[in-house]
């Protein structure tokens, strides 16, 4: 009587299948494009963002200064305040605490 050999293709099948299995779930989560690398960069994406939009705002604040300052269009009310606040000055009617 024959002894039964075990069978070693599907064997080998089934394993090289759970190892190739395994490395693709790897590289999904851990890879350079993986589930992790992209919750990063999408939080620094908000983070930039959020930058962006303050610096925007920052912008036109000077920009608007900046508009008010110019000889087309001339703001007393901010010449004045830029005056006393970069010159020190005040006028002879006022109290000064410090």
């Amino acid at each position: 009587m024959k002894q039964a050999r075990p069978a070693i293709g599907p064997l080998f099948y089934f394993g090289t299948a759970a190892v190739l299995a395994l490395y693709f779930t790897f590289a999904a989560v851990q890879g350079a494009y993986g589930l992790f690398n992209r919750v990063q960069i999408e939080a620094e994406v908000a983070s930039l963002t959020q930058t962006r939009d303050r610096l925007q705002a920052d912008l036109a604040d000077v920009e608007n200064r900046t508009r008010r300052l110019s000889d087309q269009y001339l703001d007393l009310d901010l010449l004045d305040e830029r005056a006393r606040d970069v010159l020190g000055l005040a006028r002879s009617d006022e109290i000064i605490i410090r």
